[in-house]
């Protein structure tokens, strides 16, 4: 069964989202990318839940991109419920954040993170890596099936 999203991507910032899709239509990555802007959205979307009530198991994405420093529940949070729930607990989820706290990075692998990325400051650097990430998730890694 085809998968409908390949990309959950939680992000706040409007350039860096604008720059992450950006990245990958230029690499011609995905085009099946759910952005949603905080954490409450993201939970809703991992739980089928709020304006996501009608998404089914087969919206599940390939990858979650998850900033960490999200203005409602943080992205450790949504990492923890990620990681907590059956049907989402296999979702290869890689934090791409600003955070340079060395806490965030010990607690992001602790609650099961993938990978952690910083963001490049540059945004020519920012697009090869967000590509980079889209590629070896959506091209190279082999997922369990779902």
């Amino acid at each position: 069964m085809q998968k409908l999203v390949d990309i959950l991507l939680v992000e706040d910032d409007a350039k860096d989202a604008e720059l992450v899709l950006e990245a990958l239509r230029q690499r011609h990555i995905s085009s099946h990318v759910v952005h949603v802007v905080d954490g409450y959205e993201a939970m809703d979307f991992i739980s089928h839940s709020g304006m996501f009530v009608h998404w089914s198991d087969m919206h599940v994405p390939k990858v979650i991109l998850l900033d960490l420093k999200l203005k409602t529940v943080n992205g450790l949070d949504v990492l923890r419920q990620i990681k907590a729930e059956d049907n989402t607990k296999t979702i290869p989820v890689v934090v791409f954040t600003g955070s340079q706290r060395d806490i965030d990075l010990i607690e992001s692998y602790r609650l099961g993170v993938n990978s952690y990325v910083m963001k490049p400051a540059d945004s020519a650097e920012f697009i090869r890596v967000v590509g980079d990430i889209g590629n070896y998730w959506l091209s190279i890694n082999q997922p369990p099936a779902h």
